[in-house]
């Protein structure tokens, strides 16, 4: 350490009062002037790198764009890296957004007043940011090179576009200002480039408030530290390296690998006034090589002697504002052995401007170098893979089309057969099924009074109450046949169906492709089939009228409607004979009560006879009726008479007690079974044919989704045929585009390497 100390002390004689810039070359103060600034690689590699990876981005839309077209055409199989080619055109994208910084970047940290603003001022040469004791900067400053600009300006976060005076700065930035603006805050002060040779060169400098006035250093490291790409700690000479600035530097060095770190011991002109400034300097510079070789580790204990400088930036700044305006420095405004101070600070520069150029073409060029090298290596690949398989495929193309052509005429055939073969099952299983409906509707018409008689329903001859007694009892007759018929035939039938679907079902998924054949079975519904029967009595028995008044059974009327039916005995009382033929209406209109009684049977012809003898000649006269009873009279006796008349009064007035409530239900049970019995037999035919047709729609409605499976398996064959024909034609065309990718990947990886023979190799050395 002493031997360092030494030398600069040698070296400060020499020195004039500062040091001059211009935009290529710097004085050191003895007549030596400096080769040309090592920054101007960094322009040089930009551009260089920034149009390589224009031609990749160029590249990589044309590739897209070819794959995009082979995987819409589907001229080949196994193309299967759209989206990694589409994370290329990301990545690509991303690199080329971080290339286009136009800036290196330095940020300076310290703690609240040890002069990080003072030292941007004496490297720009200009008093640019402001300084002063204590607390000076209140947020992030950004100095950066105006574009076409000669004027200087600001800009804020919150509103970016509006240019301000860089007077204003005073009053945002400083920390005495009433305008508090939060510590983590950025305003950009655009600075003409010519006025500043390292702006000029597009370096950009970030001034910071105290790290030990704010606790959101994690903010401040994600907003403001992930780009740059030198780090300067202003340290004060007056006291040692702090907890707090150590404790932000770790936080960095977690986020970024060993990032490039100098320190700078400012305020170093107060060491005049100290006896053993050696002892001092050496304490300083041990606690300082402590900490970047063993507590950060980014640098050795070589390297690290020249990232530690023992400087004075508020002399460096008072002797080039004088100097550049053509001035002596005022006396007294510095102190003994300045030059040495001096030239520590032009050497600080020098070290700075290698490493950070070296660092930034590194850092923002090495690792996008290689990952354009990787993402031309893997689409080189991926076009070789895309030309090989043009190559094989085109071999296989028609076997596979011949082998589809096979299938789809076998496909074709065997539905035809089978087209026929169920066709016919349905129609025989149709007529079954309306057979036995039939059957199982005559059997429980037949059975029709038993249902009629479970209904138990209160009885009551008012009309009101009738009609709802009607109501419910159609609904029960409805009900009640509908369940037995359902019983007897809904599950032999269902079971049935079920049958005849599961072997269409496996029939034809037979024809249908291994991997699609469960699904299609999968998609059958496996519903459960019901016969509905629809007798609906309701309707059938809505003209229903029923007769429950007293009829005594052995009146002349009774008997002559027993003998000689409801039509001879009407015929022979009205005393016509209705011989004129009628023209049939298409519903009978012959009230219920007609049908009642049974016809005259031929055992009593006699009697018959007799009684139209008797009402013949009765309708005629009183008179005749008379003597006719006069001759009954006389031939069978008053006293027979008598008894007879007597018997006929006790059945009369039997009958009539007995015509209860009771009766009369039964005698509507009785009207309603014969009515509703003739009505059902009308629609048996129609109710059966009804079921057969339910069953012959839904296995219909099953062969018609599975043929539809099957025909749609057949058109995709077609398609899949003239997609083959299509990709067969394509398939040399894709081959010589592949061929020309993979040549241009070959070109842009030698364009990357000639890169990295030219521009990173050389800043490593």
């Amino acid at each position: 350490m002493s031997g360092y100390v030494t030398r600069m002390e040698e070296k400060a004689p020499q020195m004039g009062q500062g040091d001059a810039g211009s935009s290529g070359q710097r004085s050191l103060g003895n007549g030596r002037q400096s080769p040309s600034s090592p920054l101007k690689l960094f322009g040089q590699a930009k551009k260089t790198v920034n149009d390589i990876f224009k031609y990749i981005a160029e590249y990589i839309v044309d590739v897209d764009s070819f794959v995009q077209e082979i995987c819409q055409s589907g001229c080949i199989e196994g193309i299967d890296f759209q989206d990694t080619i589409k994370g290329f055109k990301e990545k690509v994208k991303g690199i080329m957004e971080v290339l286009g910084r136009d800036h290196m970047k330095v940020v300076f940290f310290g703690r609240t007043s040890n002069g990080k603003s003072t030292v941007i001022n004496a490297m720009l040469r200009e008093k640019i940011l402001p300084s002063g004791i204590g607390h000076t900067t209140n947020c992030f400053l950004q100095v950066e090179g105006g574009t076409d600009s000669q004027e200087a300006f600001l800009l804020t976060e919150d509103q970016p576009d509006e240019q301000k005076s860089i007077q204003s700065i005073k009053q945002l930035a400083h920390a005495l200002s009433s305008v508090k603006l939060e510590s983590n805050s950025l305003i950009r002060i655009v600075w003409p480039k010519e006025k500043c040779r390292l702006l000029k060169e597009d370096v950009v400098f970030v001034d910071s408030p105290g790290i030990d006035v704010t606790p959101d250093l994690d903010i401040w490291i994600d907003k403001f530290c992930l780009d740059a790409d030198v780090f300067v700690l202003v340290s004060n000479a007056e006291s040692t390296l702090m907890q707090t600035e150590k404790n932000f530097f770790h936080k960095v060095n977690e986020r970024l690998s060993k990032p490039n770190l100098f320190i700078l011991q400012n305020r170093w002109d107060t060491s005049v006034y100290e006896e053993d400034v050696e002892a001092v300097k050496q304490q300083h510079l041990e606690r300082n090589l402590e900490f970047l070789v063993d507590e950060l580790g980014v640098t050795d204990s070589k390297e690290g002697y020249e990232r530690v400088f023992f400087v004075s930036a508020r002399e460096a700044l008072v002797s080039r504002l004088n100097q550049d305006k053509g001035t002596p420095t005022p006396t007294g405004t510095l102190q003994d052995g300045f030059q040495a101070r001096l030239f520590e600070f032009a050497n600080f520069e020098r070290k700075f401007e290698e490493c950070i150029s070296k660092s930034a073409v590194k850092t923002k060029f090495e690792q996008h170098t290689q990952r354009g090298k990787k993402v031309t290596g893997d689409l080189r690949a991926l076009m070789d893979k895309t030309f090989m398989l043009s190559l094989e495929q085109s071999k296989s193309k028609e076997c596979e089309r011949q082998e589809k052509a096979d299938e789809l005429d076998y496909k074709q055939k065997q539905l035809t057969l089978l087209t026929v073969e169920v066709k016919d099952k349905i129609k025989s299983m149709v007529e079954d099924v309306e057979r036995k409906v039939s059957l199982a509707l005559n059997e429980e018409i037949r059975r029709l009074s038993l249902v009629v008689d479970e209904f138990d329903q209160p009885f009551h001859p008012d009309p009101a109450l009738l009609t709802r007694y009607k109501k419910e009892l159609h609904e029960h007759v409805d009900n009640g046949l509908g369940r037995n018929v359902q019983n007897k035939c809904s599950a032999m039938l269902k079971s049935e169906v079920e049958v005849t679907q599961a072997e269409m079902t496996e029939r034809l998924s037979a024809l249908l492709p291994e991997e699609t054949r469960q699904l299609v079975i999968n998609s059958v519904p496996k519903r459960d089939f019901e016969i509905a029967y629809r007798l609906d009595c309701r309707s059938l028995c809505a003209d229903f009228q029923e007769d429950i008044e007293f009829h005594f059974s052995f009146s002349i009327t009774s008997l002559m409607q027993r003998f000689l039916g409801r039509k001879g005995a009407r015929n022979l009382i009205l005393g016509f004979s209705d011989t004129v033929p009628r023209p049939m209406s298409m519903t009978p209109q012959t009230p219920v009560s007609e049908q009642y009684h049974a016809p005259v049977t031929h055992d009593g012809e006699m009697v018959s006879t007799i009684l139209t003898m008797f009402a013949s000649l009765t309708s005629r006269t009183t008179v005749g009726s008379l003597v006719v009873g006069g001759l009954v009279a006389k031939a069978a006796g008053i006293k027979v008479i008598g008894v007879c008349l007597m018997g006929y009064l006790c059945l009369y007035l039997y009958e009539r007690l007995t015509w209860t409530n009771k009766a009369k239900e039964r005698a509507f049970k009785k009207q309603y079974v014969d009515y509703a019995g003739s009505k059902l037999r009308l629609i048996v035919d129609l109710t059966s044919s009804n079921c057969s047709h339910q069953v012959q729609q839904e296995l219909t409605s099953t062969f018609a989704r599975l043929c539809h499976h099957v025909d749609m398996s057949g058109e995709k064959l077609s398609e899949e045929i003239k997609q083959l024909d299509k990709e067969i034609s394509q398939l040399h065309e894709v081959k010589a585009k592949a061929k020309v990718f993979r040549n241009k990947a070959d070109w842009l990886d030698k364009e990357l390497n000639s890169f990295t023979e030219h521009y990173l190799k050389e800043t490593v050395l």
